[in-house]
């Protein structure tokens, strides 16, 4: 496989180089290719030639994008639209990363591929119209929405990942309160960059949600978080509402695998024991 990975220099990217290792054709950040410059992508696409394009490029600032709303839609929509006609034109595959925040949480109980999205910010908007734009487009491709990425290296943007965030508080001694109020599955970017590969090998086509197993709330993630690192620290629980951030979540954005399972393919581990893996690594 002749493999092209875009937003290498971040989370995602980094791992899916590493696993690719030389079967990696072309790789590199927005300093290598800005993906919301149409005319750079087609030839960036046609010069490497791929049998797949890993689009790992991404706006990730939620709480960011409702005061930005043209740059977070210029990256997570206009940019995978240019991925996607570059795609078509040589016949290559494309594999784009969505997101669990197109969902508005009303559902409460685990979203599937045909439910019906709704976002409730900017940031959830540009990530359903980037997957529109994809699925519209005409080239082949694999669309694959995932939720709450934690791994070696987090969203620049976000300042680090909030495993790492939380665990940084706490080592400086800061207070830490966190939202009990939003239901999601937390996803190893190291256990997703794997299930990738294992969708492209397998020759799948379309939409599919990949999480981890289980899900839980963000004031159990940080705790899990500190007792894998043995931090004794107290985590107290509030509502989204007490935390003012400008963008709203759902407050329930669990997604179902079982189109991915029906594959063959194994579930992902749960996240506790991929959360402990990672911290003790």
């Amino acid at each position: 496989m002749r493999a092209m990975v875009t937003g290498s220099s971040g989370q995602l990217g980094k791992v899916l180089v590493a696993l690719l290792g030389d079967q990696v054709v072309w790789s590199g950040g927005r300093a290598e290719l800005d993906i919301r410059d149409g005319g750079a992508a087609s030839a960036i696409v046609r010069e490497a030639h791929p049998d797949v394009v890993f689009n790992a490029a991404a706006y990730n600032g939620v709480d960011a994008a409702e005061s930005d709303v043209s740059e977070a839609l210029a990256v997570n929509a206009t940019g995978p639209s240019h991925l996607a006609r570059a795609c078509r034109e040589v016949g290559t595959l494309l594999v784009h990363i969505s997101s669990d925040y197109v969902f508005d949480g009303a559902k409460n109980r685990p979203y599937e591929e045909e439910d019906w999205p709704r976002p409730l910010s900017a940031y959830g908007v540009s990530k359903l119209a980037g997957g529109l734009l994809v699925s519209a487009s005409g080239c082949p491709h694999l669309l694959v929405r995932t939720s709450a990425l934690f791994g070696e290296v987090g969203s620049r943007i976000k300042g680090g990942s909030f495993v790492d965030r939380i665990i940084a508080r706490a080592r400086a001694g800061q207070p830490i309160r966190v939202v009990a109020d939003q239901t999601f599955s937390p996803t190893s970017v190291q256990d997703l960059a794997g299930t990738l590969l294992a969708l492209v090998e397998r020759g799948a086509r379309g939409l599919f949600h990949v999480t981890n197993s289980g899900s839980c709330t963000w004031h159990e993630l940080a705790v899990a978080s500190l007792e894998a690192v043995s931090l004794r620290v107290p985590v107290e629980a509030i509502r989204s509402a007490d935390l003012g951030a400008p963008a709203r979540r759902p407050a329930y954005s669990v997604l179902s695998n079982a189109r991915y399972c029906s594959l063959g393919l194994p579930a992902l581990r749960h996240w506790r024991e991929a959360l402990t893996e990672y911290l003790r690594s």
